[in-house]
């Protein structure tokens, strides 16, 4: 199956608002701000509804392991605004995630 460049886009933009999700929520836990609640919240939703959209065009089969995108998105999420360590380790799992999407949709 050929998947056309704005369904990658839409790919990119769908797991990048679930981690965008969890930021806000994460943010929130630190903050108690309700507008971070509500952010994270708007991210799942937006992230959901997108998903809803891949599923129209591409099989499950593609979609749902792409999900594995937005832990590459959390880990540098989690390193660049909450300044989180992230060691050797897990640059090399999301290596290795990044070769298996590589791999799954093109």
């Amino acid at each position: 199956m050929l998947i056309d460049s704005w369904m990658i886009a839409v790919l990119i933009a769908m797991t990048l608002c679930g981690a965008m999700g969890g930021a806000g929520l994460k943010a929130y836990a630190t903050s108690r701000k309700k507008l971070h609640v509500l952010m994270g919240l708007g991210f799942y939703g937006t992230g959901a509804l997108l998903n809803i959209v891949l599923l129209k065009f591409l099989p499950l089969t593609i979609v749902l392991p792409a999900n594995a995108l937005t832990y590459v998105w959390t880990l540098i999420i989690a390193r660049f605004a909450f300044k989180e360590a992230v060691g050797p380790l897990r640059w090399i799992g999301v290596t290795c995630i990044m070769g298996g999407l590589c791999l799954l949709v093109f």
